[in-house]
């Protein structure tokens, strides 16, 4: 028995250590499984849907944030991941209401219309009136003998685009005559109205209070973003009276006939509640490292959005790719060796308070950094990593990207060292507290024109195969980031000014604003 079993021990030994050896050889690495998990088990579309439609926009001070930050910190929680609510500021708190905006004479049209942020609300009261166009006034003083006539309207403070083409679609289809022809037009409409605002002695921000002061009952805009249907949606500046964007073809209308002397008249209801002053956060979450808890890498995203939409692609395709990368890291990668913190920025798109209240806040952690990975500019896949100024850069990044799959990497280009960003979004607030900070910037998909604060950004503008590719990204550069065995170095390189050949300063640390919208 013992001659027969020696043997066949040997060769079970044999067999076990050459099958371990095949193991070691095809167990699928972090990377890959990083990859797999992203590719057959991806979550991006589910906390699209439940973050862009079921929470919608979130404006700094709206209810809307405060139901955002509280759902991020659920999903977390329910992924095993540690995250809290970081009061960082308090701001005006704000509520959007219904609106209806329609033109009851010379016929009836319902407009596309929107309240702006912080609009006054109208309680239950509906306005129905008649519009005047600012006029082209010699100076401040004729400004101030015209301003009676606006009592118990609404004024048209906005020009009147010469076209509502964009200019691709003039290039692909107008001769060049035309086209160049149609250009200077409008650059010498815009020119001109220019000039009108600022021979009535007052700014954007200061000629729709001097309005509302002269009895306006609401102002009227119309902010184009040069796109088919897009426009621009911020804050308003008046206290008591509405101010309204309407889209550019109902307010060429409502401009066209009010010139010709049609005298249109349109009703306005809107509602808004003011809240006071309410507290503001960042969404924190972090898997505690095992080695090095002391050391951190970052994954950085602004929560905030404007309004008109609902904040789908600036910035919430950069909160749901750290998000997912959080999720995959907590998954596959439950222990790493830093500690890896997730920060979902409050207030970005007033200043970057958010993200430079944290960095005043934690000189701790700011001092420890190994990386920050910032995602912001829109779905489309990155294609742009620039080494921010930090002189040795290029010697970590390229080691971590060479780790990313080829079908994603190959098309990010690189640029070292780079200039240090001043501002922009939320990396820029750690570059200047010295922290090697970068930004995983997008492609375009026409994001400046038809996405980036307009009220087109939606969920049906988000490509989900890029915004796939930007998870593993970022899942497997917060990976390698905190496996490195070396600290990435801080040594800043020599920054010149390329008109003048003249040095130039590292960008210094700004405050935040910690209390703010007050002066809406």
């Amino acid at each position: 028995m013992n001659t027969f079993t020696k043997p066949l021990t040997i060769g079970c030994l044999m067999a076990a250590t050459f099958c371990g050896s095949v193991f070691a050889q095809t167990a699928p690495t972090v990377v890959d499984q990083i990859v797999k998990e992203e590719t057959d088990n991806s979550q991006l579309e589910k906390l699209a849907h439940e973050l862009f439609d079921g929470v919608g926009p979130r404006l700094v001070g709206s209810p809307q944030m405060m139901k955002a930050h509280d759902w991020a910190v659920a999903k977390y929680t329910g992924w095993g991941i540690a995250a809290h609510n970081e009061k960082w500021g308090e701001w005006r708190g704000w509520e959007r209401g219904i609106s209806h905006i329609d033109m009851v004479y010379p016929r009836v049209k319902s407009l596309e219309g929107t309240q702006l942020a912080w609009s006054p609300g109208m309680g239950k009261k509906t306005v129905v009136s008649d519009l005047v166009i600012l006029p082209d006034l010699a100076d401040s003083n004729a400004f101030k003998a015209w301003l009676p006539a606006v009592k118990g309207k609404f004024v048209m403070i906005s020009i009147n685009q010469p076209t509502g083409r964009p200019d691709y679609n003039w290039q692909e289809f107008a001769t060049k005559e035309s086209f160049d022809k149609m250009k200077k037009d409008r650059d010498a409409q815009t020119a001109a109205w220019r000039e009108r605002i600022r021979k009535t002695g007052c700014t954007n921000k200061t000629l729709p209070v001097a309005l509302e002061n002269a009895g306006a009952v609401g102002i009227v805009t119309c902010n184009w973003s040069n796109g088919f249907g897009v426009d621009k949606i911020f804050g308003a500046y008046t206290k008591k009276i509405p101010t309204i964007d309407i889209a550019l073809e109902d307010y060429g209308t409502l401009y066209r006939l009010t010139e010709s002397g049609d005298k249109p008249q349109i009703s306005v209801h809107t509602e808004s509640k003011e809240l006071g002053v309410v507290p503001t956060f960042n969404t924190i979450a972090e898997i505690k490292g095992t080695e090095k808890p002391d050391e951190y890498v970052i994954l950085s995203a602004h929560f905030d959005s404007w309004d008109g939409g609902t904040g789908a692609t600036d910035n919430g395709t950069g909160t749901l790719t750290i998000m997912e990368a959080m999720r995959i890291l907590k998954k596959i990668y439950p222990n790493p060796k830093r500690t890896i913190i997730v920060g979902h920025w409050g207030s970005e798109e007033e200043g970057l308070n958010g993200s430079r209240a944290f960095v005043e806040d934690h000189p701790e952690i700011v001092k420890n950094i190994q990386a920050v990975f910032n995602q912001d500019n829109g779905t489309g896949r990155v294609v742009n990593l620039s080494g921010q100024g930090f002189l040795n850069s290029y010697n970590y990044l390229t080691r971590w990207l060479s780790k990313v799959p080829s079908d994603t990497k190959d098309q990010i280009k690189t640029s070292f060292p780079g200039e240090p960003g001043r501002g922009g979004s939320d990396f820029a607030s750690f570059v200047a507290a010295g922290a090697p900070a970068f930004s995983l910037s997008s492609t375009s998909w026409l994001y400046g024109v038809y996405t980036w604060h307009t009220n087109r950004d939606t969920y049906d503008k988000i490509v989900f195969d890029d915004l796939r590719a930007n998870a593993i990204l970022a899942t497997i550069l917060a990976y390698e980031a905190s496996e490195d065995p070396t600290t990435t170095s801080r040594d800043k390189s020599i920054l010149i000014n390329p008109k003048t050949g003249e040095p130039t300063k590292w960008p210094d640390p700004v405050k935040p604003t910690r209390i703010g919208g007050l002066d809406q």
